[in-house]
């Protein structure tokens, strides 16, 4: 039976499926979160970090499991299993699903969080532009306009980034993250209705991630991954 059949299955039954809920469970028995509910599908050791599913994504499914309602909670159920075998090492999942997530909530975030989230619009251009070997390439038309839509904060984000180097390690292991984290807990605390924002954006992460996990495939795996080698990236972008 396919995880699909099987997720369909156990649907029915309470007695099978662990109840989607806020935090982490130390059991399928105490409920789950909707990593922990990947782990259980995938076969793997419980758990809210599976191997089966990129780091980033499965930390944006986790906030968004926490943040959103409890009644939409359980409305992510069926995107579960499309989170499993999700994984790839190229830096443009990353970069991917964090611009996803900082265009996602800058309309809507408060004045403060709209600088933080127009920060992770530049960068995150700005390591895709590198990372294709076009570092003065323009910026893809729908981060202009994202940050048409808020013009203070895109204006001071620019000031601030012009001089600032991030490299392509510290984007993986803290700046998208922190974009990706901070982009959620605003959406949840200032968006009028969160629940649908918050299962498109995670919806739209899978997608980003499947497409980029299986471009990487395609690469040429030869030499070093230049995502982790290469040199740092100026945080400087076009407005």
């Amino acid at each position: 039976m396919d995880v699909v059949a099987m997720l369909s299955k156990r649907a029915d039954s309470t007695d099978y499926l662990p109840l989607l809920s806020r935090g982490k469970h130390r059991r399928p028995r105490h409920g789950a979160c909707f990593m922990e509910f990947a782990s259980y599908l995938a076969g793997e050791r419980w758990s809210d970090h599976p191997a089966c599913t990129h780091p980033l994504l499965s930390l944006l499914a986790r906030k968004v499991n926490d943040h959103i309602s409890d009644d939409a909670r359980q409305g992510l159920v069926g995107l579960v299993p499309d989170v499993i075998g999700l994984t790839g090492a190229d830096l443009r999942i990353d970069a991917r699903i964090a611009l996803r997530a900082a265009r996602t909530a800058l309309p809507v975030v408060a004045a403060g969080r709209q600088r933080v989230m127009a920060v992770g619009i530049l960068t995150s251009e700005r390591v895709l532009a590198d990372l294709d070997g076009c570092a003065d390439a323009p910026m893809s038309e729908q981060s202009r306009d994202a940050l048409a839509r808020s013009p203070a904060a895109a204006v001071w984000a620019h000031n601030y980034t012009r001089d600032i180097a991030i490299s392509r390690r510290t984007f993986r292991g803290q700046a998208a993250p922190a974009i990706v984290g901070s982009a959620v807990q605003g959406i949840a605390q200032n968006c009028p209705d969160p629940d649908p924002v918050l299962h498109d954006l995670l919806v739209g992460a899978i997608e980003d991630c499947r497409t980029y996990s299986a471009l990487g495939e395609s690469r040429s795996a030869a030499g070093p991954r230049a995502e982790e080698l290469g040199p740092p990236t100026r945080a400087r972008a076009r407005i």
